[in-house]
């Protein structure tokens, strides 16, 4: 591996699009808001709120997921060492 794929604690390095970061920052805000929704919708007693929530909390693991894979998928292939 070059210098440029690794980060400085010498870990290596996986490419990422713009998109799949977009993903994961944004994703990460709605698993906190539909955690928390579905705390206080429990504590309210209001079932189809809770799952809703739970509806939501699903789709952006499964979508974190897939932009992860996506993801991974980049650092693979041949690649030239010399």
């Amino acid at each position: 591996m070059t210098e440029e794929q690794r980060s400085p604690t010498g870990k290596p390095m996986t490419p990422a699009t713009p998109m799949d970061v977009i993903h994961f920052r944004l994703g990460s805000y709605a698993l906190v808001f539909c955690f928390a929704l579905g705390v206080l919708s429990v504590f309210t007693r209001l079932w189809w709120l809770t799952g809703l929530s739970v509806i939501g909390f699903v789709f952006v693991v499964t979508d974190i997921v897939l932009a992860y894979r996506r993801q991974d998928s980049l650092g693979r292939g041949t690649r030239s060492e010399g």
